[in-house]
Protein backbone atom coordinates (compact mmCIF):
# COMPACT_ATOMS: atom_id res chain seq x y z
CA UNK A 1 0.00 0.00 0.00
CA UNK A 2 1.43 3.58 -1.19
CA UNK A 3 1.29 6.11 2.12
CA UNK A 4 0.04 9.67 0.26
CA UNK A 5 2.28 11.61 2.66
CA UNK A 6 5.44 10.38 1.72
CA UNK A 7 6.48 11.41 -1.67
CA UNK A 8 9.10 9.08 -4.17
CA UNK A 9 12.23 10.38 -2.11
CA UNK A 10 10.61 9.73 0.69
CA UNK A 11 9.80 12.54 2.56
CA UNK A 12 7.18 14.12 4.28
CA UNK A 13 4.47 16.06 2.16
CA UNK A 14 1.00 17.39 2.36
CA UNK A 15 -1.44 15.61 0.32
CA UNK A 16 -2.76 17.76 -3.02
CA UNK A 17 -6.51 17.31 -2.45
CA UNK A 18 -7.02 20.14 -5.05
CA UNK A 19 -8.81 17.59 -7.54
CA UNK A 20 -10.54 15.64 -5.31
CA UNK A 21 -15.05 16.41 -5.45
CA UNK A 22 -16.27 17.68 -2.27
CA UNK A 23 -18.35 15.28 -0.59
CA UNK A 24 -20.35 14.71 2.75
CA UNK A 25 -17.38 13.42 5.25
CA UNK A 26 -17.90 12.11 8.76
CA UNK A 27 -16.25 9.93 11.63
CA UNK A 28 -16.78 9.15 15.18
CA UNK A 29 -13.89 8.07 17.29
CA UNK A 30 -13.85 6.65 20.59
CA UNK A 31 -11.63 6.53 23.81
CA UNK A 32 -11.70 5.34 27.13
CA UNK A 33 -10.43 6.75 30.72
CA UNK A 34 -10.28 4.30 33.40
CA UNK A 35 -9.90 6.00 37.35
CA UNK A 36 -11.16 5.18 40.82
CA UNK A 37 -14.86 4.69 41.45
CA UNK A 38 -15.26 7.13 43.70
CA UNK A 39 -13.34 9.48 40.85
CA UNK A 40 -15.59 8.64 38.32
CA UNK A 41 -18.47 9.23 40.90
CA UNK A 42 -17.52 12.36 41.47
CA UNK A 43 -17.04 13.17 37.85
CA UNK A 44 -20.48 12.16 37.03
CA UNK A 45 -22.17 14.28 39.16
CA UNK A 46 -20.04 17.31 38.57
CA UNK A 47 -18.87 17.58 42.18
CA UNK A 48 -14.76 17.73 41.61
CA UNK A 49 -13.15 21.09 42.93
CA UNK A 50 -12.23 22.35 39.50
CA UNK A 51 -16.39 22.12 38.61
CA UNK A 52 -17.83 20.67 35.82
CA UNK A 53 -15.36 18.18 34.45
CA UNK A 54 -17.53 16.91 31.24
CA UNK A 55 -18.78 20.26 30.72
CA UNK A 56 -15.30 21.35 30.24
CA UNK A 57 -13.86 18.15 28.80
CA UNK A 58 -17.19 18.67 25.75
CA UNK A 59 -16.08 22.17 25.30
CA UNK A 60 -12.41 21.24 25.16
CA UNK A 61 -12.69 18.30 22.40
CA UNK A 62 -14.69 20.24 20.47
CA UNK A 63 -11.92 23.23 20.43
CA UNK A 64 -9.24 20.06 19.85
CA UNK A 65 -11.26 19.10 16.53
CA UNK A 66 -11.20 22.84 15.61
CA UNK A 67 -7.25 23.03 15.78
CA UNK A 68 -6.01 19.46 14.63
CA UNK A 69 -4.45 21.12 11.21
CA UNK A 70 -2.44 23.24 13.50
CA UNK A 71 -1.30 20.36 16.35
CA UNK A 72 -0.77 17.35 13.35
CA UNK A 73 1.47 19.00 10.32
CA UNK A 74 0.11 17.62 7.87
CA UNK A 75 -3.43 17.86 8.14
CA UNK A 76 -5.69 20.26 6.30
CA UNK A 77 -7.71 22.81 7.65
CA UNK A 78 -10.91 21.65 7.15
CA UNK A 79 -14.29 23.35 7.39
CA UNK A 80 -15.71 21.56 10.04
CA UNK A 81 -19.73 21.63 10.02
CA UNK A 82 -20.14 20.19 13.67
CA UNK A 83 -18.58 18.36 16.45
CA UNK A 84 -20.27 16.14 19.11
CA UNK A 85 -19.27 14.95 22.10
CA UNK A 86 -20.88 12.07 24.27
CA UNK A 87 -20.07 10.46 27.56
CA UNK A 88 -20.83 7.27 28.80
CA UNK A 89 -20.24 5.36 32.07
CA UNK A 90 -19.29 1.66 30.58
CA UNK A 91 -18.76 0.24 34.32
CA UNK A 92 -17.72 1.17 37.84
CA UNK A 93 -14.47 2.74 36.73
CA UNK A 94 -14.53 3.21 32.83
CA UNK A 95 -16.18 6.54 30.90
CA UNK A 96 -16.29 6.29 27.30
CA UNK A 97 -15.55 9.39 25.25
CA UNK A 98 -16.89 9.64 21.96
CA UNK A 99 -16.80 12.32 19.22
CA UNK A 100 -18.38 12.46 16.19
CA UNK A 101 -17.76 15.03 13.20
CA UNK A 102 -18.75 15.81 9.93
CA UNK A 103 -17.83 17.91 7.12
CA UNK A 104 -18.37 18.79 3.60
CA UNK A 105 -14.97 19.01 1.86
CA UNK A 106 -12.31 16.87 -0.04
CA UNK A 107 -10.73 15.19 2.61
CA UNK A 108 -11.75 13.34 5.56
CA UNK A 109 -12.58 14.54 9.16
CA UNK A 110 -11.28 11.41 11.30
CA UNK A 111 -7.88 13.12 12.79
CA UNK A 112 -10.63 15.59 13.65
CA UNK A 113 -12.59 13.40 15.75
CA UNK A 114 -9.57 11.36 17.02
CA UNK A 115 -8.22 14.85 18.56
CA UNK A 116 -11.60 15.72 20.02
CA UNK A 117 -11.54 12.65 21.86
CA UNK A 118 -8.29 12.54 22.42
CA UNK A 119 -8.03 15.95 23.85
CA UNK A 120 -11.79 15.15 25.87
CA UNK A 121 -9.76 12.27 27.68
CA UNK A 122 -6.74 14.57 28.53
CA UNK A 123 -9.64 16.77 30.14
CA UNK A 124 -11.26 14.70 32.01
CA UNK A 125 -8.10 13.44 33.71
CA UNK A 126 -7.01 17.14 33.93
CA UNK A 127 -10.28 17.94 35.73
CA UNK A 128 -9.87 14.73 37.93
CA UNK A 129 -6.20 14.18 38.51
CA UNK A 130 -6.46 16.12 42.19
CA UNK A 131 -8.19 13.16 43.31
CA UNK A 132 -6.60 10.61 41.24
CA UNK A 133 -3.37 10.51 38.87
CA UNK A 134 -3.26 7.05 38.57
CA UNK A 135 -5.92 7.51 35.48
CA UNK A 136 -5.48 5.87 32.36
CA UNK A 137 -6.52 7.08 29.04
CA UNK A 138 -6.70 4.10 26.67
CA UNK A 139 -8.24 2.32 23.56
CA UNK A 140 -8.64 5.67 21.49
CA UNK A 141 -9.28 4.62 18.41
CA UNK A 142 -11.67 5.53 14.96
CA UNK A 143 -14.54 3.38 15.33
CA UNK A 144 -16.18 4.61 11.82
CA UNK A 145 -15.95 6.97 8.66
CA UNK A 146 -17.87 7.35 5.37
CA UNK A 147 -17.60 10.01 2.45
CA UNK A 148 -14.46 10.19 0.09
CA UNK A 149 -13.08 7.03 -1.85
CA UNK A 150 -14.37 4.59 0.82
CA UNK A 151 -15.90 4.06 4.38
CA UNK A 152 -14.80 1.97 7.11
CA UNK A 153 -15.86 0.53 9.95
CA UNK A 154 -13.92 -0.84 13.05
CA UNK A 155 -14.77 -4.64 13.47
CA UNK A 156 -12.62 -5.61 16.78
Amino acid sequence: MELTHINSKGEAVMVNVGDKKITQRTATARGIVEMKEETLQKLMIADLKKGDGLSTARIAGIMGAKNTSSLIPLCHNIPIESVEIAFEQISNTELEVKAFAKCSYKTGIEMEALTAVSVACLTVYDMCKAIDRGMVIKDIKLLEKSGGKSDYKYEG
